[in-house]
């Protein structure tokens, strides 16, 4: 088999989402699964369910997934690579137990995992790990016998994230009024986290002041900014800023958010902004509420022009960069050398979480890391 195509020793890839409802009747449950274990008072989980009620109950991400999975199954046949594509969730179905246990009895026993976050920290990656772990204990306990999972490292660097994320910006520049449209500022947003959280995120020596959390979102929106620059011929200010705090209000998140962030620019004169939706990979709940509902009304009342630049979805390059991961991972586990694509300061990730790597607040056996108990 060619090496360009060849996903040996990996049998499959496996999606890995969040999850989300798909009906009214399913918006509690859904919100019970996420926070189950946290102790959030019932009310709260109501009125975080009335966003999702806006939208007739149905969070987009599902269908944006089955999207997603068609888009790379499509493009895997279009280049040659035969390897089988499955997609499990952490919160609603498909759930990430049953995507697995049917894939052990199709026969799969090396799966490479794609997961829909792009940067280090304990709830874009550790959680996914221990649910991970969670899955394949339980297969073990039906007596399957589990297969091996890895999961494929952090992307926000590569290319065919950055690229994408860049023309996004550009398109939503070419909305806003000529005359607001040199002077508009960058808003990159992302979800915000406890302080303590960015702190711990990615391996030990990336631990401090926002962890490698912020050094990566920081170093994907400096890239943009200067693509941005380099093909519009003009220097705009840009910032990195938060969103979609869900925490108790005496424990440090951070900040700015979006909302102050969008009063300061109107404060300041700023003619126009685009708020670019860096940290999250398609156009969920998060992004349709906090941004194109909330964050946009805010901006209208503050009379501020402001646009919204698209996630990267099932765009083509997008897709292609995740076949280029699962080609470069699967030639390193054959012991090659690959080219590993990443743009930035910060270089390509690395293929195994390390001991210690986002640690949570309870110490939970982890899938696809050095610390793991599925070798």
């Amino acid at each position: 088999m060619d090496r360009a195509t060849d996903p040996h020793p990996y049998d499959a890839l496996l999606l890995l989402s969040f999850g989300g409802p798909e009906g009214p009747d399913d918006v509690l449950p859904f919100l019970e699964n996420v926070t189950r274990g946290r102790g959030i008072p019932r009310e709260r989980l109501a009125e975080v369910g009335a966003h999702y009620h806006l939208f007739g109950g149905v969070s987009p991400i599902n269908e944006q997934n089955r999207t997603l999975l068609a888009a790379l199954r499509a493009d895997f046949a279009a280049h040659g690579l035969d390897l089988p594509v499955h997609w499990g969730n952490r919160n609603w179905g498909p759930y990430l137990t049953d995507t697995l246990r049917e894939m052990v009895r199709a026969g799969h026993r090396r799966v490479l995992v794609f997961a829909t976050s792009a940067y280090a920290s304990y709830s874009g990656c550790r959680q996914y790990r221990e649910d991970l772990a969670g899955a394949l204990a339980t297969l073990t306990a039906e007596g399957l016998q589990p297969p091996r999972v890895d999961k494929l490292r952090h992307y926000f660097n590569h290319p065919g994230f950055l690229t994408t994320m860049t023309d996004g910006v550009l398109d939503a520049l070419a909305r806003l009024p000529e005359d607001v449209r040199d002077g508009a500022h960058l808003a990159f947003t992302t979800h915000s986290i406890p302080d303590s959280a960015a702190d711990t995120s990615g391996p030990p020596a990336s631990h401090g002041p926002g962890g490698a959390y912020v050094a990566q979102h920081l170093d994907a929106a400096r890239h943009i900014a200067d693509a941005v620059r380099a093909a519009t011929g003009t220097e705009r200010p840009w910032r990195l800023v938060y969103q979609s705090r869900s925490g108790a209000p005496h424990i440090p998140w951070l900040e700015p958010d979006i909302g102050d962030h969008l009063a300061e620019l109107h404060a300041s004169g700023a003619p126009a902004v685009v708020m670019v939706p860096i940290g999250f990979v398609s156009d969920h709940m998060e992004v349709l509420y906090d941004l194109d509902t909330e964050a946009m009304a805010t901006a209208a009342e503050l009379g501020l022009p402001a646009v919204r630049s698209a996630t990267v979805g099932a765009d083509p390059r997008f897709v292609a960069a995740v076949r280029d991961l699962v080609l470069e991972r699967a030639a390193t586990e054959r012991g090659e050398t690959p080219a590993r694509c990443a743009l930035g300061a910060l270089g390509p990730s690395h293929d195994l979480c390390p001991v210690g790597c986002c640690p949570g607040r309870r110490d939970l056996p982890a899938a696809a890391g050095a610390d793991s108990p599925y070798a």
